[in-house]
């Protein structure tokens, strides 16, 4: 598979580099799965509609389509969590029919799944969680000692090096997927489902799932992996099923020469991306301008660790009408300064100050940042940028209530016309504005916190990773509506792990490593092995970088 744009390394030990086929896998010697027909509807939603599945034993299946093409939802009726009777079709396994009622019932048959958001208790041993609900026992009563005995043979047979008392609070979030592997694994897992498996991780994570992934299918698990990753499919899939508008589209040989990521790409969102990128005027303000932005010698320790710094002396300027770029591996501090920058939502403030247009203000609480015209698009939107349980107009509404107000009263009719507007404008895919913004998917959902926060009017804006686990039709969208605030005069801090979108979008990059500022690029000057030297760096050194630069230092995607 040939990729359009190369991924960002985000992590010394990157996944196999794209466009390397996946290694061959065992013989398939049949369909161990069959989904014929099936049809699944929520109120006022239609969100699968004659989808069929085949996947060979032995095989890793992709299944691949953009947010909201009914993925998740697929697979949740082939492991139960929608049960039997609340769907129309026929599923097979090993060619026998199954009628699962409940993901319990699905496990039985050695079907596991493991979803985007990890099901494991953060406050339990690592052996707790492996073992919970299927714990080993003699006489009614837990086998503790048999249980940490399997729970060590199956972290040796993930890789995973790690204590199996280890409580899993303490362990990253890369080792959890390891965990719920291990987890499935303790069931007799014969076909095993990952839902975006690598959506959180750094490079050096993703490398070690796919090469165990590689590992489970020479030992005869079939799996099926969910990934908006097209270089990830190249490197560990066998085929490929497109899903598109809740319809299965096609399916495909990875290993074919003509499924290039354009093609797949086609498949998912039914038209040719000329670009992934939105043409973009460089930025090209007035010269001695004051910033919109201006941060000074900002830097925050840990919240626990007081003698650890996550942000030191970092220095920065966005203007109007201006995309930075903000790059750095996990653990860089490029979260931890954009929350402490917003209301000092993260550690211990120790020194610094914010500018906004050249006078100094203060943003010591959200209330007071989001005052100052800044608004923070958060990296964790399930968490901390929506609502889940209302609507998709009150989460438009949640940062702009008082200007939507009659004598301390939200005008519920205007809350609506409002959202309606930006659900039309930003193509947000939902019934109705009405509709809870936690049935909507990730794309979606993430367009719903950019209209919270525009309607919330910033001159302002830090966006951090503004696209994760959004497929590339969304992502295309997303990155329209960020070209188009730039334009309007917006300052825009952009934070993401993909370089590709980073020197895509952005008129100047800073690096950061250690939590210290490493480097500043300009676009004509920025390449992929340009940033990461930089993020690499082991002595930060204090970034060059021009603040107005010329239309011949912009770029055009």
């Amino acid at each position: 598979m040939t990729p359009a744009a190369p991924r960002s390394p985000d992590a010394p030990v990157p996944p196999p580099s794209p466009g390397t086929p996946a290694p061959p896998s065992p013989a398939p010697s049949g369909p161990v799965l069959e989904m014929r027909s099936i049809v699944k509807t929520f109120p006022g939603v239609r969100a699968l509609s004659d989808v069929t599945l085949s996947v060979r034993r032995g095989e890793v299946h992709a299944l691949c389509g953009e947010n909201g093409a009914g993925k998740s939802t697929l697979m949740k009726v082939l492991s139960g969590v929608h049960p039997h009777g609340t769907y129309e079709g026929e599923i097979l396994f090993d060619g026998e029919p199954c009628r699962f009622r409940d993901i319990r019932a699905s496990e039985e048959r050695g079907i596991v799944i493991i979803h985007q958001e990890l099901a494991l208790v953060p406050h339990l041993s690592i052996a707790e969680n492996v073992f919970l609900g299927n714990e080993p026992a003699r006489r009614g009563t837990i086998d503790w000692r048999e249980a940490l005995r399997r729970a060590s043979g199956l972290l040796r047979r993930v890789g995973l090096d790690e204590h199996p008392e280890t409580r899993v609070a303490d362990i990253g979030v890369g080792k959890q997927q390891l965990v719920e592997i291990a987890k499935a694994l303790a069931k007799d897992v014969r076909l095993l489902i990952l839902d975006e498996p690598t959506a959180a991780l750094n490079d050096e994570d993703s490398a070690k799932l796919l090469r165990l992934m590689r590992e489970l299918r020479g030992q005869g698990v079939t799996s099926i992996i969910i990934s908006h990753k097209l270089n990830e499919i190249a490197a560990i899939a066998d085929s490929v099923t497109i899903l598109r508008d809740g319809r299965s589209i096609e399916t495909l040989d990875v290993r074919d020469p003509a499924t290039t990521e354009e093609r797949i790409i086609r498949g998912m969102v039914g038209r040719d991306l000329d670009s992934r990128f939105p043409a973009r005027t460089p930025y090209a303000g007035p010269a001695g301008a004051e910033p919109a932005l201006e941060i000074r010698d900002w830097t925050v320790r840990h919240p626990l660790d007081r003698g650890r710094r996550v942000v030191d002396g970092v220095s920065l300027q966005v203007r109007r009408g201006e995309i930075v770029g903000l790059a750095g591996l996990m653990g860089a501090g490029r979260t931890e300064l954009a929350m402490s920058v917003f209301g000092r939502s993260y550690g211990r403030y120790e020194r610094g100050t914010v500018l906004r247009d050249g006078r100094e203000v203060r943003t010591r609480t959200v209330p007071e940042a989001v005052a100052q015209g800044i608004a923070y698009v958060t990296e964790d939107r399930k968490h901390y940028g929506l609502d889940l349980g209302d609507s998709v107009s009150r989460n438009i509404s949640l940062a702009s209530l008082g200007a939507l107000a009659r004598r301390g009263v939200v005008d519920g009719h205007e809350e609506r016309r409002v959202a309606e507007r930006y659900r039309r404008s930003m193509n947000i895919k939902a019934p109705s504005v009405l509709e809870p913004v936690g049935r909507l998917s990730g794309g979606n959902q993430q367009k719903v916190v950019l209209a919270k926060w525009i309607l919330a009017g910033p001159d302002v804006l830090i966006l951090d990773e503004p696209t994760r686990g959004v497929d590339v039709g969304a992502k295309y969208e997303i990155y329209t509506v960020i070209d188009r605030l730039a334009a309007e005069g917006k300052a825009i801090l952009l934070i993401s792990s993909e370089l590709p979108e980073l020197l895509g979008l952005c008129d100047r990059i800073h690096t950061m490593a250690a939590g210290r500022l490493t480097a500043g690029v300009v676009r004509a000057d920025a390449t992929q092995e340009v940033l990461m030297r930089h993020m690499t760096q082991d002595t930060p050194a204090p970034p060059a970088v021009r603040a107005d630069p010329t239309p011949s230092e912009g770029h055009q995607a």
